[in-house]
């Protein structure tokens, strides 16, 4: 970790799933909470399309992880087509906080309880680099398309027609 500022609890998780990975982590803490991929791309400085949203969905009443390019909003549809189910709906914040181990604006794509089926937006392969949450709304991470794939383990499918 290259930051100095302390890391909240959530994210030295992230941190010691990624590293068991053998990935070096570079977690990046942020003066305010980004809870937004907007937020977070005003913070970073980078395109609001290279944000990974990591967002819960319920896929036939099981909640599944999509990690989502923040340039465009999920189509319901587009979505249950391309994973297989016949309803798809947002996840309450109960759900994702038990199946994350995190809130709603901080999900990171790993460092879960337990693994949770993860999807990956095919429009996030147009980045060199990806930011995602780090565990908490304050943190952060870069991570490449591929590096992302592999510690997921996620499906790459469209979210958007």
């Amino acid at each position: 970790m290259s930051n100095p500022a302390p890391l909240p609890e959530r994210s030295v998780l992230v941190v010691q799933h990624l590293e068991s990975a053998g990935i070096e982590p570079r977690v990046r803490v942020l003066p305010d909470a980004a809870r937004t991929a907007v937020e977070a791309a005003t913070a970073i400085g980078c395109d609001v399309a290279a944000i990974a949203n990591s967002l819960v969905f319920l896929a036939d009443g099981m909640p599944v992880l999509v990690l989502t390019s923040g340039g465009h909003r999920a189509d319901f549809a587009v979505l249950a087509a391309s994973i297989g189910a016949e309803n798809v709906e947002m996840a309450p914040a109960g759900i994702v906080r038990e199946a994350t181990g995190q809130a709603i604006g901080g999900v990171a794509p790993v460092g879960h309880p337990a693994p949770i089926r993860t999807y990956i937006d095919e429009a996030l392969r147009d980045y060199d680099e990806i930011w995602t949450a780090a565990g908490h709304p304050h943190t952060v991470m870069p991570l490449t398309f591929d590096t992302l794939r592999a510690v997921t383990g996620g499906e790459v499918i469209a979210v958007v027609h």
